[in-house]
């Protein structure tokens, strides 16, 4: 089995999305699957890639957060991709997307980029997209035992890596993050004054 693991961050190598991208790479490994990595910030574009499209059973986006998007190396890459999509390169593909924010904005990033990745064709698993920031990441670091659980972070990884695979290999064994099912309607807002 192959995997194609997209790093479209801007820092290319060096940045959020090479360690996103680096982690998810470890745990591909581990289950028994060849990664082979694209670095759009190195040499962008769609063409350059194709055959690393065609030849993966399975697909990883890692990018960062850029003014509520997606990055602009990405945004290429798609545009220039779109006389492929509904095609044998995209359809049925399990895909994982694996975004990182500074603070704000990765969530709609995921849902988006989730949403055109099924247009080209790809299949979304469950619980197969991670948005990981800093202040989630902060906050983790400073938590009580299960008061974070509906924080993001890089064990994530692993969990969306495992269900990619797990449809890539047509089982159903699904894992799933934790999430805060007790306090979830606690009142947590204090105003001051």
């Amino acid at each position: 089995m192959k995997a194609a693991v997209v790093n479209a961050g801007r820092g290319g190598a060096g940045g959020n999305s090479a360690a996103l991208c680096q982690l998810a790479a470890a745990h591909l490994t581990d289950r028994r699957v060849e990664v082979e990595v694209v670095t759009l910030a190195e040499i962008p574009g769609f063409a350059p890639h194709r055959g690393a499209f065609e030849r993966a059973d399975l697909l990883v986006f890692a990018t960062g957060t850029y003014w509520d998007a997606w990055s602009s190396k990405l945004g290429e890459l798609l545009e220039e991709a779109t006389p492929t999509e509904g095609t044998a390169l995209w359809l049925g593909k399990p895909v994982c997307v694996l975004v990182s924010a500074h603070e704000v904005g990765g969530k709609g990033v995921l849902s988006r980029l989730q949403g055109v990745l099924v247009t080209m064709g790809c299949l979304v698993p469950p619980m197969s997209g991670v948005v990981v920031n800093r202040s989630s990441d902060i906050a983790r670091a400073h938590a009580t035992p299960g008061e974070a659980d509906d924080l993001w972070g890089p064990a994530d990884v692993e969990v969306a890596i495992h269900n990619v695979v797990e449809a890539a290999r047509g089982t159903r064994g699904w894992r799933a993050w934790d999430v805060d099912r007790e306090r979830f309607a606690e009142r947590w807002l204090r105003p001051r004054g």
